[in-house]
């Protein structure tokens, strides 16, 4: 996955995915000292696919409705709730 596009990244059928590739959102850590920015790259870094991740053994696919919301304030709001 590391070097796709996010929309390749968006894509992705979730039924196609060897559970243990994904990254357990559990195991991210969020220095909350670094600026929004910082915190986002990092993030995206640790979990490698925004979209797609796992929770202990469940996999999870994020999809999102159309909407002014980008990626970016989904991940700020997902990060600012861990």
């Amino acid at each position: 996955m590391e070097n796709m596009t996010l929309e390749q990244m968006k894509n992705i059928d979730i039924r196609d995915v060897d559970i243990n590739d994904l990254v357990d959102i559990r195991d991210v850590k969020i220095n909350k000292e670094q600026n929004k920015e910082e915190r986002m790259r990092d993030f995206v870094k640790q979990i490698g696919n925004p979209y797609c991740y796992r929770v202990g053994k469940i996999a999870v696919k994020l999809n999102f409705s159309d909407t002014s919301e980008t990626l970016e304030d989904r991940l700020e709001s997902l990060i600012i709730n861990l």
